[in-house]
């Protein structure tokens, strides 16, 4: 201690330093940055995962299987978690940086921090200023609160010179005006792209993600300025990505949202939304769409639409065409949260109540519980005794006083089901998601109307990244039958699909073979009609 606060911590009889110490002595161990909203998931007990670490344009620090680490959040050198790593810099590489990469000891906001003076990190500018990396974490910080994830896939970031940026920009992580004027000269350029030939030699004097970030610009306001409308809105984020920017794309380049300085189509968005472009607005919870635009914005009144785009059908076959191509389905993965009553189980390995877990991290926990305690039946290793905390958690009152073993399986499935639902979604070019509850599929019901008329009714569209309005308008040119979208009874701000006739053949194959989701996330298509002879 020193004074009120830890300066180190004793496990097993090794000594690490705690925060507080890394705060005076910031360069103490080797540094690996994450995002901020991963701060919390950390401070709630979970590792850090690969997917999770920011890769700089200079690469990881090179560290072996065991070296003690520091967590920074980007753009600030201030660690705020302890760490050992469980793989190799070459081995992180080499799988990717996919899969578990630290075994958090100690972080900022956990109660040996909070025995301390509770003071907070201080901010201390990174050694080797980016001015991705400042961007990326000045947009994390204004989202600081707003969303919630567990990892972040982040591929290394492009170099950038920084050899001409004046102080002021350089510290434009801490200055408002600075972001402002960033924005500014990025929409300035934007302009200058679009109305002046650059000569040769300027162009190839722009980094690969200046350049990407010019082409996002022009592609974003030659969407804005020709094809979307007001009658569009509101209008899915992700559609406007898919459907209107990507058909405003040059022949011979493609828009990849990872090798621009934002990272994410979402940072993007709330760039322009700075600028009082558009606003953007969450209607579904996870789901954001676009829901007023600014046509008499200076900007969008600048913009000349580059030369060598074709006829308006040329555009919508071309916007088709994107849509059906640019779709990825969302990764869905399973979580499962501690409970109250799961506390006394969980908490042996550093998890409270609220702590978000994967299933494998559950079996893991349950198998060193059960060995650490040394339950497993001597008689039959298939077999664990249960001891006071296992009979208090998983089993049932009318339970009790008959089980005295459970097999491993049942163990397992047993702490599932006591466990909170959650699940996590990924959508393309975006950050997860965590949802509470079971994920809801996409629900295709056949109802019957007056005159014996039968409708298609499809829900849950928006939770798949899929637009409605646009589904409903596919289906309508390939069936050539009335389509309407209608508010979903009982849930608000949530619509559905409605199409006439038993559509579930079509509304299969686009649904399985042209979009590609699993069928395990499609209910109700065993109702499509039996092929066969009419009578």
């Amino acid at each position: 201690m020193n004074n009120r606060n830890p300066i180190l911590f004793e496990i097993e009889k090794a000594l690490y330093p705690t925060v507080y110490t890394l705060w005076v002595y910031p360069d103490l161990l080797p540094a690996f940055s994450t995002w901020h909203p991963v701060l919390q998931k950390l401070a709630g007990g979970a590792d850090l995962m690969l997917p999770g670490v920011v890769v700089p344009s200079s690469g990881l620090p090179q560290v072996e299987r065991g070296t003690l680490c520091a967590v920074t959040l980007l753009g600030n050198r201030a660690p705020v978690a302890v760490a050992v790593a469980v793989m190799s810099t070459a081995e992180m590489l080499a799988a990717g940086m996919k899969g578990r990469g630290f075994a958090v000891l100690h972080t900022y906001m956990d109660h040996l921090w909070e025995y301390g003076d509770k003071t907070y990190p201080p901010t201390l500018a990174p050694l080797v200023t980016d001015s991705a990396e400042k961007e990326s974490a000045e947009d994390e910080e204004e989202v600081e609160g707003k969303e919630s994830v567990v990892g972040v896939s982040a591929d290394p970031l492009q170099h950038v010179d920084v050899g001409d940026l004046s102080l002021q920009e350089r510290d434009g992580c801490a200055i408002p005006m600075g972001k402002e004027e960033l924005d500014e000269n990025r929409a300035a350029e934007t302009a200058e792209d679009a109305n002046t030939e650059v000569p040769q030699e300027v162009e190839d004097s722009r980094t690969p993600q200046e350049q990407m970030d010019a082409l996002f610009n022009q592609c974003f306001f030659h969407a804005l300025k020709c094809k979307v409308k007001k009658s569009d809105l509101p209008l899915l984020t992700s559609t406007f990505l898919r459907s209107h920017m990507f058909s405003c794309c040059p022949a011979g380049q493609q828009l990849d949202i990872k090798k621009s300085s934002y990272k994410k189509f979402s940072k993007f968005l709330q760039c322009m939304q700075h600028q009082k472009i558009l606003q953007v607005k969450e209607l579904n919870k996870g789901v954001e769409s676009i829901v007023e635009v600014d046509w008499r914005h200076p900007d969008i009144k600048a913009f000349a639409v580059p030369e060598g785009f074709s006829s308006a059908s040329a555009g919508q076959d071309s916007k088709s065409e994107d849509r059906e191509q640019a779709y990825h389905a969302p990764e869905i993965i399973p979580l499962y949260g501690v409970s109250t009553k799961m506390i006394p189980l969980f908490q042996e390995s550093g998890h409270r109540k609220g702590s978000i877990l994967s299933s494998n991290e559950v079996r893991n926990i349950i198998i060193n519980y059960v060995k650490a305690n040394e339950l497993v039946d001597e008689t039959n290793k298939n077999f664990v005794k249960v001891n006071a905390i296992l009979c208090d958690c998983l089993l049932d009152k009318s339970e009790q006083d008959e089980i005295s073993n459970l097999k491993w399986d049942d163990l397992l499935s047993r702490c599932l089901q006591r466990l909170q639902p959650l699940h996590q979604v990924t959508f393309f070019g975006q950050e997860p998601i965590v949802r509470k509850g079971n994920v809801e599929p996409i629900d295709i019901t056949v109802a019957q109307r007056s005159s014996n008329k039968k409708v298609t009714i499809i829900k849950n569209l928006e939770l798949y990244g899929l637009d409605p309005q646009c589904i409903a308008n596919t289906l309508q040119q390939k069936v050539q039958a009335s389509a309407t979208i209608t508010p979903v009874p009982g849930a608000k701000d949530r619509v559905q699909v409605q199409i006439q006739g038993n559509q579930i053949h079509h509304l299969a194959k686009m649904l399985l073979e042209e979009y590609q989701l699993p069928r395990k996330y499609i209910q109700g298509l065993e109702k499509a009609p039996k092929l066969g002879r009419k009578k």
